[in-house]
């Protein structure tokens, strides 16, 4: 199992179009001590920081009533966690994606595409991953959707030594608009390897939301890995 909270969350809307992002979380590493894991979960556990996420989330073509929002958002995982424990990579590494969103009254759908990048790192390997999400607002304080999202094999330094297509339900829940909202999400595999996942936050804004829908949308984001991968 590995955990990344309680983390610290950032978003900011710099400039039109142009989205920064940083997330500062504790990390957590916990072996099943498995033989039949051996040899990815095998070894001691450990907590501490982890690796400093920082991206970039540029809009290069706008949504019209017939044409989707096109962008990317790519990412920059900073070594800060240390690698001789396993709470991070040792180097800086890269998730580079392009992503397409279209609204439809109370429906959005987005999806996409990329690749994540290690700098020649022993037990990591570059990988794709794609998804497509579905979500609705029910109300004017739930949103609820699903995904579909597969990654490849990302190396024996991590649980996902091998590739897995996943389903993801969750969504998130308006304390008060706008503002205060609860994030949530869980996935399991339906094909590949087994995998279990879960994902609890809460997000607050404020400040000028001249594109509130858009704002929502990507809070809802729940990538690290969307809903925990878009």
């Amino acid at each position: 199992m590995d955990t990344s909270g309680p983390a610290v969350e950032f978003n900011w809307g710099a400039l039109p179009n142009v989205h920064l992002h940083i997330i500062v979380p504790v990390a957590a590493i916990l072996p099943s001590n498995n033989p039949q894991f051996a040899p990815a979960g095998i070894g001691p556990s450990a907590l501490g920081p982890g690796d400093i996420e920082t991206g970039i989330k540029y809009r290069f073509v706008q949504e019209t009533k017939r044409r989707p929002q096109i962008g990317t958002f790519v990412m920059f995982e900073l070594p800060s966690g240390s690698a001789a424990r396993g709470l991070g990579v040792g180097k800086t590494w890269y998730k580079v994606p392009l992503w397409v969103q279209k609204s439809f009254g109370p429906w959005t759908t987005y999806g996409g595409g990329g690749a994540t990048l290690f700098n020649h790192v022993d037990g990591y390997r570059n990988f794709p991953f794609a998804g497509g999400l579905l979500q609705r607002d029910i109300g004017k304080k739930l949103t609820l959707g699903g995904e579909f999202f597969y990654h490849g094999p990302e190396g024996l330094a991590t649980p996902q030594t091998n590739s897995a297509t996943l389903l993801d339900f969750g969504g998130y829940y308006k304390f008060r608009d706008p503002g205060f909202q609860l994030l949530f999400c869980y996935g399991h595999t339906i094909v590949g390897q087994s995998e279990n996942y879960a994902y609890l936050g809460l997000y607050w804004t404020w400040g000028k939301q001249s594109d509130k829908k858009d704002t929502d949308a990507a809070a809802a984001r729940l990538d690290s890995h969307g809903w925990g991968h878009l």
